[in-house]
């Protein structure tokens, strides 16, 4: 069953939906070490994704209810987007309001000249394969063998398109690391070949 029956900017002056989205937010990550504890920190979050160079959209039940929440962050001129943050009420993990979050934000970003999405998720709840190793000096050959044990959110980004592309090794403590992922948006990339004349 998908949950999510509309995707919709989430407008700063939507009182209701702005904490709801808070709400979801404070769900999501609940007893994560990295995430937003309190509804306030939640709260605070939701409101920076106004601000300019940023995408807000919510995901909306059947009964108008905020079930998910995702944030785009431009960067690099426009032509890579940061996706930044995803949360999706547990109630409804696993029914689709994710990626329905993540396709709104992929179109979106592409209609702003977009070619790109990034993002980062955090390795340390003995999730991965990695949790807790020592990565250095062989980051990259670790890396290669990277993989899920447990549900951890790189399986629904793959899921959704993305690739691995590196990793920040000790982020928030030693064998805790923070992932990178990112997709191509558009086409193809073309590489422009100039010749210069001595």
């Amino acid at each position: 069953m998908i949950y999510a029956i509309a995707t919709a900017d989430l407008q700063p002056t939507a009182a209701a939906n702005v904490q709801q989205a808070a709400e979801v937010v404070v769900a999501a990550f609940r007893g994560q070490v990295h995430g937003w504890q309190t509804l306030d920190a939640a709260l605070e979050e939701v409101q920076e994704s106004f601000g300019e160079g940023r995408l807000s959209l919510v995901a909306l039940d059947a009964t108008g209810r905020v079930v998910g929440w995702i944030g785009g962050v431009r960067q690099y001129e426009g032509h890579t987007w940061e996706l930044h943050p995803l949360a999706v009420h547990p109630d409804t993990q696993g029914h689709g309001v994710g990626r329905a979050l993540v396709t709104a934000l992929e179109d979106r970003v592409r209609a702003l000249g977009g070619r790109n999405l990034w993002l980062t998720t955090d390795d340390g709840r003995d999730l991965t394969n990695l949790d807790g190793v020592d990565l250095y000096p062989t980051v990259i050959d670790h890396l290669r063998t990277l993989r899920d044990t447990g549900g951890h959110p790189i399986t629904f980004y793959k899921k959704c398109g993305f690739t691995v592309t590196g990793v920040i090794p000790d982020a928030y403590a030693p064998g805790h690391h923070e992932l990178v992922l990112a997709k191509r948006l558009v086409g193809e990339r073309r590489w422009e070949v100039q010749t210069h004349l001595l």
